[in-house]
């Protein structure tokens, strides 16, 4: 049966793979009907994903609402005891506590850390949980694949927004989220009923769609040895943001360490 190629993004006047995925046509079409399944329900305002703590998503619509105080705040993370233990542990980790000065208390840690970080620290934990649930021992694995690669993606986008305008703790949660189609979709395919075909075959296909963005560029680039050869020209991701390839190779010199501190503080 022929191969069909991964889609592209477009970079200047040039399409660029965005991986080196391939997929059967079968297995395409077996791909692309499981996803209008699922768009068609997000459509409709159903979203089922599979042991997501119901407490991450409390605090997710609580942070939305401009009318929350930090008190409903706390409530919501205290309920939950150890979700209040990680948002502690993550507030006095080295990534967050330059002062060496330990919290105690959860509001007092919820203030340390702002509303991006309290939802990153969520996420953190929600990814923790679903791992450990047996019904998803299937996707251990690439759910782990998927933190690492989320939390490299989150310190480089943190990077990066130091160099603009953007709020660097706002970047650091686009970034850890910036997975979280993929997240859904590989919840709810290792639960589906009708079968997918080759498990491996669909994710790597699905992994391919995945829309280009400069820290997902710059966290692939990092994954290369040196000396690294990052092409910005033409790429409307670095485009946005004026990167050029010196302050590509300065980002991935800072990233190592900001990574390593955002692992311990959210492990």
């Amino acid at each position: 049966m022929p191969k069909v190629t991964a889609p592209t993004y477009r970079s200047g006047a040039e399409s660029v793979p965005a991986s080196d995925a391939a997929a059967t046509l079968e297995e395409r079409a077996i791909a692309l009907a499981f996803l209008q399944k699922l768009a068609t329900e997000v459509s409709k305002g159903t979203v089922d994903l599979p042991c997501f703590p119901d407490v991450v998503v409390r605090i997710s619509h609580a942070l939305a609402d401009p009318n929350t105080t930090s008190d409903r705040v706390v409530t919501i993370v205290g309920a939950e005891p150890r979700l209040a233990a990680r948002v502690l542990q993550t507030a006095n980790s080295a990534a967050f506590n330059s002062s060496g000065r330990p919290l105690t208390d959860l509001r007092s840690a919820i203030t340390r850390l702002g509303q991006q970080m309290v939802q990153s620290t969520a996420m953190s934990y929600a990814m923790q949980h679903m791992k450990n649930e047996a019904s998803l021992r299937a996707i251990a694995q690439p759910l782990t694949e998927l933190w690492n690669r989320s939390i490299a993606v989150a310190s480089i986008c943190k990077l990066v927004a130091a160099r603009t305008k953007v709020s660097a703790d706002e970047a650091f949660l686009t970034g850890l989220l910036h997975g979280i189609g993929k997240l859904y979709i590989m919840a709810r395919a290792v639960s589906a009923a009708d079968g997918l075909g080759n498990e491996q075959s669909w994710m790597e296909l699905i992994s391919g769609w995945q829309a280009s963005m400069a820290s997902l560029v710059l966290s692939d680039a990092r994954m290369t040895p040196e000396p690294r050869d990052i092409a910005t020209e033409g790429v409307h991701a670095f485009l946005s943001i004026g990167a050029t390839p010196a302050d590509c190779s300065a980002i991935l010199k800072q990233a190592d360490e900001e990574i390593r501190l955002v692992h311990e503080a959210l492990a």
